[in-house]
């Protein structure tokens, strides 16, 4: 990911001005991670080692996800409503 596209991606979904390790952050900066993996992966089928990164990385999202269901579920749902995710 290069820096212009991460700093995009800060700026949309940060909650105040300097905020770049908040949980909507980090979950839009691991979706396109897992975009980029999984565009990766169609181009080729049996790098293994790639796959077992995007195996990490849609785990540690899923976990930051569940965290923010529990602590502030009407910021999760708007979440995963920008994002596209799930529903």
């Amino acid at each position: 990911m290069d820096k212009e596209r991460k700093g995009e991606l800060i700026t949309q979904f940060r909650l105040k001005d300097k905020d770049s390790g908040s949980v909507e952050v980090q979950v839009a900066l691991l979706t396109e991670r897992i975009n980029r993996l999984t565009e990766h992966l169609k181009l080729y089928p049996q790098d293994q080692h790639s796959r077992h990164a995007l195996q990490g990385v849609i785990g540690k999202r899923r976990r930051f996800l569940s965290y923010l269901n529990r602590t502030a579920p009407e910021r999760y749902h708007s979440l995963i409503a920008k994002l596209g995710l799930r529903e």
